[in-house]
């Protein structure tokens, strides 16, 4: 396959891949997060540009200490245990 050539997917196997509903990956792309093309009555994105915004979504490390809150009386009691 030549670089030139575009891979179309259709929005079910987008979402599939994803491993989201078709009703977010509609949300995505209405919110511009995710390019699509309309053919008529037809929505395809290119997987390429799928690849890309799965590398977008890519969690750096050190961002999600949020969503762990160290809690210093847990802690405590399981080094008592030990």
């Amino acid at each position: 396959m030549g670089s030139s050539e575009i891979r179309w997917l259709s929005t079910a196997e987008s979402a599939r891949r994803l491993g989201i509903t078709p009703r977010t990956l509609y949300r995505f792309i209405d919110e511009g997060q995710l390019p699509a093309y309309r053919f008529g009555r037809v929505i395809r994105l290119k997987e390429d540009e799928l690849d890309t915004f799965i590398e977008s979504c890519r969690i750096e490390p050190g961002t999600l200490e949020h969503l762990y809150p160290e809690s210093t009386d847990s802690s405590a009691r399981e080094e008592s245990r030990t």
